[in-house]
């Protein structure tokens, strides 16, 4: 898994440490210990993201150098501080930057995903028996880099879901550049092609549903939505977001952040072996 590669954790912690909120080393008795570093704090965080494991498992993976309260506070500061979403917004520009974003063709689609201590933004799983669980809404581009998503219930219908995903788009300014749109059949109605043609989206790619009157079913044909099932795939892979444990709607997100930037620094690293060698 790239997340703990140590030129990709390297590279993240070179972004992540001029984030941080300043902290004082002192303390008015001159008893307490020291505190613990940021860059194993971030070095558990990251292991808790691949593995999914528990903050306990993580503190004795880590040989109980740091414990499961520390880190959980120390992602609870960041969150509060803005870190993990500076840090998203920092790698998707780097990347726009070197390579560039190509937004010829975005593609949008939701991932429906275990959630078995509940909490916020969960529900029953449609395909899970009803079991609880949560589902993200994402856009990617072309390369299937993610450009925007939002956090909900397992049983939030996508419809729903897309004005907020596009929302999410438009606030990082990249929704006016969008060239083709592609949706999946699930959004094959009239009120959403009034939606995106209100939105400017006047080119949008929605599969058809099709008729009951058809004798034999027709196939499915990804057409370019297989760059935003590739993105799925990218992020299901991680095992905090497979099966999240976590029970705050803010949490998954630092996740998702968190997972955007190690996407766009192995991107950027290959880029730099291949053009540099």
């Amino acid at each position: 898994m790239r997340a703990l590669e140590p030129e990709v954790v390297d590279a993240i912690w070179a972004a992540v440490e001029p984030l941080l909120p300043p902290r004082s080393e002192t303390h008015p008795l001159g008893c307490h210990r020291p505190r613990v570093p940021d860059r194993l704090c971030l070095w558990g965080i990251l292991i808790r993201l691949v593995t999914g494991s528990s903050w306990v498992d993580v503190e004795a993976i880590l040989e109980h150098r740091v414990s499961d309260t520390t880190l959980r506070a120390r992602r609870d500061e960041w969150i509060t501080a803005g870190v993990f979403d500076q840090l998203a917004g920092e790698a998707e520009a780097a990347y726009d930057r070197i390579v560039g974003l190509d937004l010829s063709d975005v593609s949008i689609d939701g991932s429906l995903h275990k959630a078995p201590y509940g909490g916020e933004d969960t529900g029953p799983n449609p395909t899970d028996r009803a079991k609880l669980g949560w589902k993200w809404s994402v856009a990617s581009e072309r390369a299937g880099i993610p450009i925007g998503w939002v956090v909900a219930p397992a049983n939030r219908n996508d419809i729903v879901l897309l004005a907020p995903t596009l929302a999410s788009i438009a606030s990082r300014g990249l929704l006016i550049d969008i060239e083709t749109l592609h949706l999946d059949r699930s959004y094959d109605y009239p009120v959403v092609r009034r939606q995106l043609t209100a939105l400017g989206l006047v080119d949008h790619d929605i599969q058809r549903r099709g008729t009951k009157s058809l004798v034999k079913p027709q196939p499915i044909r990804l057409g370019m939505r297989w760059i935003v099932e590739a993105t799925n795939t990218w992020w299901s892979n991680y095992g905090q977001l497979r099966r999240s444990t976590d029970r705050r709607t803010r949490h998954r997100h630092a996740a998702l952040c968190l997972a955007t930037t190690v996407l766009i620094v192995g991107r950027l690293i290959d880029y730099r072996n291949r053009w540099t060698a």
